[in-house]
């Protein structure tokens, strides 16, 4: 089955190109949920208008995004956490406490596009990525302190 991506998919590509899927994938995901459209001929048609808008939608949120990564790029969010022997945390912290941590400096941000690469367990300072667009990543400054 041929489709039209309304919306960027990790799998299979940008908002606009024509990829070929399964039929279920396509009929089952991505057409209910509004990512693609089927590719007939009047949908080829009219991707050609379509093109021109899916491209500033994306350039809008890629201006957006670059924002927010300047935004993000001066903050630095500072999180207490239960402190045991030799400065080791019970537990860690993880991408729900910086979603926090970002949401009461009243930046919205979601946790899946919070990238931790190994889990946070120890007192210190950090750098967290944050994937905003394709090819819009921004880095957070990561203060772990522990709780009195």
């Amino acid at each position: 089955m041929k489709v039209i991506l309304k919306d960027d998919v990790s799998s299979l590509g940008k908002a606009g190109d024509a990829v070929n899927v399964s039929d279920g994938f396509g009929r089952n995901y991505l057409i209910p949920r509004g990512m693609a459209i089927e590719a007939s001929t009047k949908n080829m048609k009219a991707l050609e208008q379509e093109k021109k808008a899916i491209y500033g939608k994306v350039e809008k949120e890629r201006q957006k995004a670059l924002s927010l990564q300047e935004r993000l790029a001066a903050t630095t969010i500072s999180i207490a956490q239960k402190v045991g022997e030799n400065d080791k945390l019970f537990g860690s912290v993880t991408a729900k406490d910086i979603e926090s941590a970002l949401a009461a400096r009243g930046i919205a941000v979601d946790r899946k596009k919070i990238i931790i690469g190994d889990p946070i367990k120890a007192i210190g300072t950090y750098q967290i990525k944050i994937k905003l667009h394709s090819g819009v990543t921004a880095e957070v400054a990561l203060s772990v302190v522990g709780e009195n």
